[in-house]
């Protein structure tokens, strides 16, 4: 029986141009060795499987080549080449760094390095896994590194970066190597069936790249275990029942039941994947991921974000004509907060149908927003706070109870008043200034405006509406005295102090303000803490002060008054300082006798 040998060997590429889904670093390395600009070190570093050590040994085997091809390629008959291939090349020494990391090993290649070549130009040593290398290998490493041999080359791949020192890179020409497209890989995958004349369907190809992630390694190593489960006939049903995936019709079913709000359906499919051996999480994952190529279908532009088969687009656009673009960002949203929370779940089952039963009322409560009840409110809200008194209280009541939840918060409109002529009475003639749309509502006032639906009694008339109205314009400068002043004072700390702003009622209540000329507010404070405080609600008591004095010129200052603690005497000088300062004669007294301090 001829030995088997797997995909990922038999058709590793051996020129850069067979090279998949990197064609960026090949072209620069084929360059380099057509300008003879090669580098001392490469590091290649990647996800695993995208082709790291591959282009390696294609570096090594064609810098070595004695007959290049026009393309720069290896000739692939010369002697260099063929001792390559058969794996008996004196210049090419690969080391893996995995399970060969300690210093010794490393001083060993040191030792090869000074040796130069027999045959040929170059000594090229291909380090896998460059990361494994302890600490002191790297620094032993280092020098050689640094200043190698002109004949000496070095290509370093990892598939872990962050893990090489600083000191490693700075010594390296760094090529990062892409994760591979999936149609890269299911076109690769296509080519090796038809050499092997295996039959295939595109769509289970497609799978195989999905599945992978990026790695062609991985891909390869899926494509044979399929050849071999369905008997060399790769098609989309063989790919899932080996794979463990999930079928892209259980997701299009899903969202069907979901749309049409068919919840007992989509419970039921839900349990049908769960008696077919998958894990709930694995379900609310791809879920997600499908509302957002559904998402992704609604915009021509973003179309070729989808990384599917034609077949399976088809199906995706389909869909998401039907979908509402607000229905699938709500389901999105949904999805992805199920996934959050359903590791530390201890129900994991029920955190998935709950998520099935809030998408599947996602359509009602879409069109109950769209309903004329809520429209209607929606537009009240958009409007500004002084023009929202309703002109009957009746109709807002019933507005209100009609809607899809009671919104007591709401605020009935103002009528627009025209201004009023001035009224003669028997005493003296008093003017009604009309409600301009500079009304201004005080902070604590609004909830007062707001009638009691459930007391008529409770509605004011129109009069009284005006009265309770501030009108200010922003350019008032009414004079008021020290008394007034302090009133306001008082009103606007107990306004904050039932907003729970304790550290600023403490401070209103124990710090009396002075008023100064040109309506200056002087406060004396006692630091820079209460200052900073204070600075951070001034913009507030500015507002009401101004407004409820009816004087737009009030300014707020600040003003620190230290307060000096007595002193306390502790040293011997200290101690009788102060005595001295008590009685002065002591002074005199120490001067007679020649008396020093300790």
């Amino acid at each position: 029986m001829e030995n088997f040998i797997v995909s990922a060997r038999k058709y590793r590429p051996v020129l850069f141009d067979s090279v998949v889904g990197q064609q960026h670093i090949t072209n620069t390395l084929k360059n380099a060795i057509k300008n003879n600009q090669l580098a001392q070190a490469f590091l290649f570093c990647g996800p695993r499987g995208v082709g790291k050590t591959t282009c390696a040994r294609i570096l090594a085997k064609s810098i070595n080549c004695t007959n290049l091809t026009d393309t720069h390629e290896a000739c692939g008959v010369c002697d260099s080449c063929n001792s390559f291939q058969n794996g008996n090349s004196f210049n090419v020494h690969e080391l893996d760094a995995a399970s060969n990391n300690s210093v010794d090993d490393i001083r060993s290649l040191i030792e090869q390095v000074r040796i130069p070549p027999q045959a040929g130009k170059f000594k090229v040593y291909i380090i896998d896994e460059v990361h494994m290398l302890s600490q002191s290998a790297f620094n032993a490493f280092l020098k050689t590194l640094e200043e190698p041999p002109s004949y000496a080359i070095f290509i370093l791949a990892t598939t872990e970066k962050h893990k090489i020192l600083p000191t490693i890179l700075s010594r390296c020409q760094i090529f990062d190597f892409n994760r591979i497209r999936v149609e890269d890989m299911a076109n690769h995958l296509a080519s090796i069936a038809t050499k092997e004349e295996i039959a295939y369907d595109i769509d289970g190809l497609h799978l195989i790249a999905q599945k992978a992630d990026g790695g062609l390694r991985d891909a390869l190593s899926m494509f044979d275990q399929i050849v071999s489960f369905s008997n060399r006939a790769v098609n989309y049903q063989a790919v899932i029942d080996n794979l463990n995936i999930l079928d892209y019709d259980y997701y299009f079913k899903i969202t069907d039941f979901l749309l049409t709000q068919n919840t007992p359906a989509a419970l039921l499919l839900f349990d049908e994947i769960l008696n077919n051996g998958f894990d709930g999480n694995h379900f609310i994952t791809g879920l997600a991921n499908h509302f957002r190529n559904v998402l992704v279908c609604k915009d021509a532009a973003t179309v070729q974000l989808l990384e599917v088969s034609e077949s399976i687009k088809l199906k995706y656009l389909e869909q998401a004509k039907q979908a509402p673009a607000s229905f699938l960002l709500s389901a999105l949203n949904i999805s992805n907060q199920c996934d959050l929370n359903y590791r530390i779940s201890k129900n994991q089952r029920l955190q998935v149908e709950l998520t099935l039963i809030k998408i599947s009322h996602l359509s009602q409560a879409l069109q109950l927003s769209q309903s004329e009840n809520v429209q209607l409110l929606a537009e009240q809200l958009k409007k500004k706070p002084e023009t929202v008194l309703a002109e009957d209280p009746a109709e807002y009541k019933k507005t209100v109870e009609t809607s899809i939840k009671p919104a007591p918060s709401i605020i009935p409109q103002i009528p627009k008043t025209e201004p009023k002529p001035v009224e003669k009475t028997d005493e003296k003639e008093v003017e009604t200034k009309p409600i301009t749309p500079k009304s201004f509502l005080p902070k604590s006032g609004i909830a007062t405006l707001i009638p009691n639906l459930n007391n008529p009694n409770s509605i004011k008339t129109k009069e009284e509406k005006e009265v309770e109205i501030i009108e200010v314009t922003g350019n008032e400068k009414e004079d008021f005295t020290q008394e007034d002043f302090i009133k306001a004072w008082v009103n606007y700390s107990k306004q904050v102090k039932s907003e729970n702003k304790m550290s600023l009622v403490t401070l209103m209540d124990n710090y009396t303000p002075t008023l100064k000329e040109n309506y200056i507010i002087e406060l004396q404070i006692e630091n820079k803490f209460q200052a900073g405080e204070l600075l951070h609600e001034k913009t507030g008591i500015l507002n009401y002060l101004r407004t409820h004095l009816h004087n737009f010129s009030i300014q707020l200052e600040t003003v620190i008054v230290e307060q000096l603690e007595n002193k306390k005497p502790y040293t011997s000088t200290d101690k009788y300082l102060f005595m001295v300062k008590k009685n002065p004669k002591l002074e005199d007294f120490r001067k007679t006798f020649n008396l020093d301090l300790d």
